[in-house]
């Protein structure tokens, strides 16, 4: 019998690294979600960053473990799998697929209002319909996720030196540049369970982590995958964290401890740019604006490799269409997945400028519900980790078997609750839109496992198959 074809690829730890800081897009997190956050949570923001690195720190010591122990790619899907079962472990992949889809969306809208008030404002260009923007960034994404992973993770990657310079360039210059006299200086605070919008703010911190997971999933298309895909992770997390949090600081070290939330609530969306021109000039600033068109780029196509991944993995185990576990046989690509992604994408475009939807709402909302599904997801992840080793006995520290899994369970677990308790400002909805797409994601997951359990009376082969069992 022929054997199936597998993903290729020989991403090093740096590129595979930099695919995951994609997922988070520094310059438009920088510009666009950290004045958000010093909305709520003023000079505590650094410190936010420090408490969800922490926990997902924790949360990577089983991960790995994990990641060596079940060595295949299926990720999140493999090891609830695992850990709980696998009508879980189905539920699971559908929240991830789900979830990482409409974390995606964010993208069209998103590059659409930026390239278009660009093009207007400063080019001087006529006004054309965001719809024609977003089609072309999402043509873009997938003709280079069809492609083998090597040429996205070479994008990525020239993509992110650019990024990590500006926003190093600010933080310098901020910190150079100093407070006003009588503002607080550059001084910091710890967050507190008492802080009024302490939910809010740690709930779209954790966000911003979103994507690690690419580590295992891209297994089969990485160089040396037991040594490269840990130091990948620990690499992701601690940069990410330590990246975030000195970006913040230096929002605060230019505005001043005692007006940094004030100032983002008067500015939340021109801080960024505001403080790039007083510190460094105008044009540096159109250098950077375009250079946010190009973050959003390399954002979609690192959620657009994950979503792609996560439906391969679906086809290829036979639990839906097995068309969609097609690998490219020039590219090694998952190409059949890659492309309906796109096409379910450009739908949603069409879909969304005939109804005449604001972009400027349907890029939060869409990051906003994918996120959910996604800590769900987590949360699933951490506990499926600690079930596996009691039930699989390892000669690995009990700290890493045990004890980090719990805790990061636990952590996890509190940000899920705040979650669900935040949803509707998560959202920016009605109630009824906020209760419909919250009860939409738990029953997804619930939907999985009774699929799974169909499975295992009528196509049991199927099922055992679940949770990427053969390779």
């Amino acid at each position: 019998m022929e054997q199936p074809r597998r993903l290729q690829g020989n991403m090093g730890v740096g590129e595979l690294a930099m695919s995951v800081l994609a997922f988070s897009a520094p310059l438009t997190t920088v510009a666009g979600f950290i004045p958000v956050l010093l909305m709520f949570g003023g000079k505590t923001g650094p410190a936010i960053y420090v408490v969800a690195t922490v926990i997902l720190l924790v949360f990577c010591v089983g991960f790995t473990v994990m990641g060596r122990t079940v060595a295949n790619p299926g990720g999140f899907y493999a090891f609830v799998t695992q850990g709980l079962g696998r009508s879980a472990g189905l539920g699971g992949a559908f929240l991830a697929t789900f979830g990482y889809f409409m974390i995606g969306f964010f993208a069209p809208p998103f590059f659409a209002i930026t390239i278009q008030s660009y093009v207007q404002k400063n080019l001087g260009g006529p006004h054309i319909g965001w719809g024609w923007y977003a089609l072309a960034i999402v043509a873009v994404t997938t003709a280079l996720a069809y492609r083998r992973i090597d040429l996205s993770a070479k994008v990525l990657t020239a993509v992110m030196v650019l990024e990590v310079v500006v926003v190093v360039v600010f933080d310098v210059a901020s910190f150079a540049h100093g407070a006003p006299a009588g503002t607080g200086g550059a001084s910091l605070s710890l967050p507190w369970v008492t802080d009024p919008n302490i939910g809010v703010a740690l709930l779209f911190v954790v966000g911003n982590f979103f994507g690690f997971e690419a580590t295992v999933i891209f297994r089969e298309e990485v160089k040396d995958p037991d040594r490269t895909i840990p130091r990948a992770t620990y690499l992701s997390v601690a940069g990410i964290g330590v990246f975030y949090a000195l970006a913040a600081w230096a929002y605060i070290a230019f505005t001043g401890a005692d007006k940094a939330q004030s100032a983002a609530t008067a500015n939340t969306g021109g801080m960024f740019t505001d403080a790039l021109t007083a510190l460094v000039g105008k044009t540096v600033v159109d250098v950077v604006t375009v250079l946010l068109m190009t973050s959003i780029l390399a954002s979609m196509l690192s959620i657009h490799n994950v979503t792609a991944r996560y439906m391969y993995s679906l086809g290829t185990d036979g639990v839906v269409p097995r068309a969609l576990g097609k690998v490219h046989p020039k590219h090694g690509s998952p190409y059949a997945a890659a492309s309906i992604i796109g096409a379910l994408w450009a739908i949603g475009v069409v879909l969304f400028v005939a109804l005449g939807s604001d972009p400027n709402v349907l890029y939060a909302r869409a990051s906003g519900i994918g996120s959910f599904a996604i800590l769900l997801l987590l949360f699933a992840a951490s506990v499926a980790v600690f079930f596996y080793f009691r039930h699989n006995p390892s000669s690995q520290p009990v700290w890493k078997t045990a004890v980090a899994p719990l805790l990061s369970a636990v952590g996890i677990g509190v940000v899920a609750y705040l979650a669900v308790a935040n949803y509707s400002d998560l959202l920016g909805g009605s109630g009824f839109f906020t209760s419909f797409f919250l009860f939409f994601t738990f029953a997804l997951f619930l939907v999985g496992m009774v699929h799974a359990r169909v499975l295992r009376g009528r196509r049991p082969e199927v099922y055992q198959r679940i949770g990427r069992q053969e390779l």
